[in-house]
């Protein structure tokens, strides 16, 4: 690993945005609330500038020739700032994930253990064009009690900066320093950031496969994240065909440039001739254009082969491959082969065989008869996401609040020493749960 020499500008900015997240653990919930509403609020009261920031970095994007899922996920519009606002608020109203107490327990009489959840501390971000990701991440960040340094992209510079701006507006207001916010926006910084780990306890990058396994293997800071979304439909054989066609179109065509639309639709072979024409007439309205394996090629004579590439390829676009399986083993056996283990679904009325589905599908995400754009911290209830995880340890899935949280173990006595309990005439913990 090459070792980056760390300039002194951000090693001051990190400083500050430590202090700043150590007072901000410690404050109240109605505190942080109330930071969260002027947030909000600093968001709504800035909106045009926000929008015209935007129309401004997607101008730039498209005469630099941006690939088209990119520029999908840079695009900001009034419903998807709205959007971001309501996340923002919707946080603001979840129970506060620090202070709880996991574990309280008498280990003697008078020596009383706790566990107790506390902030991460510094989080940092770096996210690729989606720039509504800042203001979902900060929201989570300040209710959990973490500070947070935030790196765009270059294609999103100017939104994010007048997303930040107005955050820290509506903080200057509030018992949150606005220094609990920050915004990179250099290349560079991106590598001086993966060597604060002094100053940084989490680093969550989210985008493209090759960016995030980059930043995986650039820093000794722990690392959250997932680097492909390969999500498969499987289309059994005791699907409700309607159902099945309204599920692969909206998990494929709804917004096809996000982690959790499908890439890959599975089809049993005993509906596979019934399924196919109507999946694919559906498709086609949405303009989606299918790759299939030689059975599906039978049937769809006017489509394009699949390769073996397409099975491991995350389009973040309107393509998808489709293969023809055997039994709902073979299916299985191809998402654990090639799927990234975000979320996959089976559309079935038998539910043994969706509970083996459920059982045998090694991904964060296993759904039955439902779409996989379900798939999101804030369909989840969570208010918003700072990112997902498709790692085997938690947290796992769409990470929200308590992703952010860690925990600490508190101990009170009174005299006590371990000496006692050693020996010859040992003392017994009791070990009562209280």
């Amino acid at each position: 690993m090459t070792i980056v020499q760390v300039g002194s500008s951000l090693v001051e900015i990190a400083g500050k945005t430590r202090a700043a997240a150590s007072k901000l653990a410690i404050l109240s919930t109605e505190a942080k609330n109330q930071a969260i509403a002027a947030i909000a609020q600093a968001l709504e009261s800035s909106q045009e500038e926000i929008l015209q920031a935007n129309v401004a970095d997607c101008q730039a994007a498209a005469a630099e020739g941006i690939a088209k899922p990119l520029y999908k996920r840079l695009q900001l519009d009034e419903h998807k700032l709205r959007d971001a606002i309501a996340g923002v608020r919707d946080v603001g109203k979840l129970a506060d994930p620090v202070g709880k107490v996991q574990i309280h327990r008498e280990l003697d009489t008078g020596l009383i253990l706790k566990r107790i959840t506390c902030p991460l501390g510094v989080l940092g971000i770096i996210f690729e064009a989606r720039p509504e990701a800042a203001i979902q991440i900060v929201s989570l960040a300040i209710k959990s009690g973490n500070g947070v340094i935030l790196k765009c992209g270059k294609e999103a510079v100017r939104s994010c900066e007048a997303i930040v701006k107005a955050i820290k507006q509506g903080l200057s207001q509030t018992a949150v320093s606005p220094d609990a916010v920050q915004l990179l926006t250099t290349r560079e910084e991106t590598l001086e950031l993966l060597k604060l780990d002094k100053y940084v306890d989490l680093i969550i990058p989210r985008g493209s496969n090759s960016f995030v396994r980059f930043v995986q293997e650039n820093t000794r800071i722990p690392v959250l994240g997932h680097a492909d979304g390969i999500c498969h439909a499987y289309i059994d054989q005791a699907a409700d065909i309607n159902k099945a066609v309204e599920i692969t179109v909206d998990a494929k065509a709804q917004y096809a440039a996000v982690c959790n639309a499908i890439e890959t639709l599975l089809v049993h072979q005993s509906i596979a001739a019934e399924f196919l024409p109507k999946v694919a007439a559906a498709l086609a309205v949405s303009n989606v254009e299918l790759k299939g394996d030689k059975r599906t090629l039978a049937i769809l004579p006017d489509i394009a082969a699949a390769t073996e590439t397409d099975w491991e390829t995350e389009y973040s676009d309107l393509i998808l491959s489709i293969k023809i399986v055997d039994s709902l083993e073979d299916a299985i056996a191809h998402i654990n082969q090639y799927g990234s283990r975000h979320t996959d679904v089976i559309v079935t009325e038998d539910i043994a065989t969706a509970e083996a589905f459920f059982g045998l599908v090694n991904s964060a995400g296993v759904f039955h008869n439902c779409s996989t754009r379900f798939a999101d911290g804030f369909r989840y209830g969570f208010g918003a996401e700072v990112g997902v995880s498709t790692q085997q340890m938690p947290p796992r899935g769409p990470v929200g609040l308590e992703g952010l949280v860690t925990y600490k173990y508190q101990m009170t006595g009174n005299g006590h020493i371990v000496a006692s309990y050693t020996g010859a005439n040992a003392k017994a913990f009791i070990h009562r749960d209280l």
